[in-house]
């Protein structure tokens, strides 16, 4: 009896031994292994649905060779990418250029910056109404961006097709009060960008934001007329990829970065948006 409860007692210590073992190795990534080859860190990126986070799908498998999961979050609006980054709730965002960035910094007291630009996305004037800039009736209704970087903008492809005329000084900052000629007496109206294609059929003529006339179907060789490549927006507009300013040197954004950068992400966006997108040189 004793032979056998001393059996009984050394089978068990044996299994307890190797479960404790088999646990051991199957937290090894959890129980503070330091090898950060070995690990796989999640950034979560909020982005516009096109071309955004499309460019980002391209990265994902590139990143997760390199250690790094891509979770995409897809954002329709304009505001959430950044209230989101700036509370945490995302790691970066991808959807907006420099200006949008530094108003909604000083709008809203954050500090969140640029780790680099991606590409380019000229803006267009599209028909609504009106299906040649030649036949635009006087006191035609326009519809611009409701934003103060975005109408800016439109005011000034309005401008460079002889269009309108804007007060001297006036460039990425100008709003409709900002016009000094308007010889067709043109009325504008403010629409939030995302919905510009909407608003179509009900106006003359609407100058759309790149990546929303993508979504919604356009195509910038349709355009009326588009942004030159050689004009402030070219040089001002870059969209970028954000993050708080804590994590601008962070490794695995850095690897982000430089994938969005790299040469597979350029042909990508040239093979893909037909000059709707144009990558960063």
């Amino acid at each position: 009896m004793r032979n056998t409860t001393k059996k009984i007692i050394t089978l068990a210590f044996i299994a307890l031994f190797a479960i404790t073992a088999l646990a051991g190795c199957g937290n090894t990534a959890d129980s503070g292994n330091t090898n950060s080859e070995s690990e796989t860190v999640t950034l979560k990126v909020g982005a516009s649905i096109t071309p955004h986070s499309e460019i980002l799908e391209q990265a994902k498998p590139i990143l997760a060779e390199q250690g790094v999961n891509l979770e995409i979050v897809q954002i329709e609006d304009s505001v959430t990418p950044n209230t989101g980054l700036a509370e945490g709730s995302l790691d970066a965002n991808f959807f907006q250029h420099q200006p949008y960035l530094n108003d909604f910094n000083s709008e809203n007291g954050t500090d969140l910056v640029s780790v680099g630009a991606v590409h380019y996305e000229p803006f267009g004037i599209y028909a609504g109404k009106t299906t040649k800039l030649s036949d635009l009736p006087d006191g035609a209704t326009v519809a611009v961006p409701n934003n103060t970087t975005n109408e800016a903008r439109a005011l000034l492809l309005l401008q460079q097709e002889g269009i309108i005329t804007l007060k001297e000084g006036a460039d990425i900052r100008a709003t409709i009060q900002d016009i000094a000629e308007n010889p067709k007496n043109l009325q504008f109206t403010e629409i939030a960008p995302e919905q510009l294609v909407n608003a179509l059929p009900d106006v003359e003529i609407a100058v759309i934001n790149g990546n929303y006339a993508i979504e919604g179907g356009l195509k910038v060789k349709d355009a009326l007329a588009v942004e030159s490549d050689q004009g402030v927006a070219a040089k001002t507009y870059e969209n970028i990829l954000v993050v708080q300013k804590k994590d601008e040197n962070n490794a695995a954004v850095k690897k982000l970065i430089d994938v969005l950068q790299s040469d597979t992400i350029r042909s990508f966006i040239e093979e893909t948006y037909g000059g709707a997108v144009v990558p960063i040189k």
